[in-house]
C-alpha cells in the first residue's frame, strides 16, 4: 500500500521530486522576502529616529503602519 503511493505507477520520482522542489522555492523565496522587510523596516526605523520629536509624532499618529513597525523595531533591539 505505501510501495505504490510512492511509486506511483513509475511516476512517484517525477511527482515527489516536484513536491521538493516547490516547497524548496516557496521556502527560498519566504526567507528571501522576510529578510528583505527586515532590512526595510530597520532603515525606517533609523529614517524615523532622525526626525524631530515634533514630526515623529505626526508620523505616528498619521500612520498605523509606521506605529506597528516602531513597535516590532523597538522590540528586536
Amino acid at each position: 500500500m505505501i510501495n505504490n503511493l510512492i511509486l506511483m505507477d513509475g511516476y512517484g520520482v517525477f511527482v515527489w521530486s516536484s513536491f521538493v522542489i516547490t516547497f524548496l522555492v516557496c521556502g527560498i523565496f519566504y526567507y528571501k522576502t522576510r529578510k528583505t522587510l527586515k532590512k526595510y523596516e530597520k532603515e525606517f526605523a533609523k529614517e524615523i529616529e532622525n526626525l524631530s520629536a515634533e514630526q515623529k509624532k505626526i508620523v505616528l499618529e498619521n500612520s498605523k503602519i509606521a506605529s506597528k513597525i516602531l513597535s516590532a523595531y523597538n522590540k528586536t533591539i
